[in-house]
């Protein structure tokens, strides 16, 4: 008869078989590339087109092989897209960063420091983005008409700041109350202040979720038309505004137009390639406990 220690040896001597991990074939996948490369292909063909001729841009049907060419960026950089790039990128860093540090008091104060109507407080501020922007810009324009900042990159600022606070507020008070109470309590035991507990205990951990708001703040700014197109004719006229005037009564130039949105939409796409890590768990925070 074996031993209880030849049985234990002889049974941990066995090799362990790995399992092999299971590649079934799922209907879903292939959906999923599907959908993927139809909401590309648009971005692939304009970036496509901007290496085009106006002739090579033109022809039916498309050519898919051609020489390519710099020509039209060279046109869109002559035509003034620094100005305008200018005018968009200050436009949506003020707005950002008026955004959060107006949002992250606001939103602290609605979550783990609630006041009194904290539900009132939540819905006067999303009502602000039910009231539709076409019913507001005629006093809009008064108002920016009488203080003098019509054609003036600030007024955007302001607007912009208005336009993204109440869904910034929101955001952020989702990712707040994702944070235990008890730390903030732990942090006063130990002696911290409220601000030393907020900044090194507190936004350290939504980090992630205040990238993510701030990215969709610049996404938001960035591509917003009816305020700038209504309130700017050349000193802040930004990207989207500038796009549209490629668009001329003699006909719509196809490759300029598209290596200008190319351009345009380059700094928006950098900016969240390099925050994606951020985004992914911003957007998610909390969904997983």
């Amino acid at each position: 008869m074996m031993t209880a220690v030849e049985t234990t040896s002889a049974t941990t001597d066995k090799p362990v078989v790995k399992k092999k991990k299971s590649s079934k074939f799922s209907p879903w996948s292939v959906v999923a590339w599907i959908a993927a490369l139809g909401f590309f292909f648009p971005v692939f063909w304009m970036v496509l087109t901007a290496f085009k001729t106006e002739a090579d841009a033109y022809t039916d049907p498309p050519k898919l092989f051609f020489t390519p060419t710099l020509e039209q960026f060279r046109a869109v950089l002559d035509s003034g897209l620094g100005t305008t790039l200018a005018n968009s990128a200050f436009a949506t860093g003020m707005s950002t960063i008026l955004v959060l540090l107006l949002g992250v008091p606001a939103a602290f104060a609605l979550s783990l420091r609630p006041v009194k109507k904290t539900q009132d407080v939540l819905f006067f501020f999303i009502s602000t983005k039910m009231l539709p922007v076409v019913a507001a810009i005629v006093p809009l324009y008064v108002i920016v008409n009488d203080i003098g900042l019509l054609d003036n990159i600030w007024a955007l600022v302001i607007l912009y700041t208005s336009m993204n606070l109440p869904i910034a507020v929101w955001m952020m008070r989702s990712f707040f109350l994702e944070v235990p109470g008890e730390l903030l309590e732990a942090a006063s035991m130990d002696g911290a202040s409220l601000w030393t507990s907020v900044r090194e205990v507190i936004l350290p951990l939504i980090s992630p979720g205040i990238a993510a708001t701030a990215l969709i703040c610049v996404i938001f700014s960035w591509n917003e038309f009816f305020f700038a197109v209504n309130l700017t004719a050349v000193q802040a006229q930004t990207i989207p505004v500038f796009l549209v005037g490629f668009i001329t009564g003699e006909g719509l130039y196809w490759a300029r137009l598209s290596a200008a949105a190319t351009m345009a939409a380059l700094p928006v796409i950098l900016a969240g390639w390099f925050a994606q890590n951020k985004l992914v768990r911003g957007l998610s925070f909390g969904a997983i406990k």
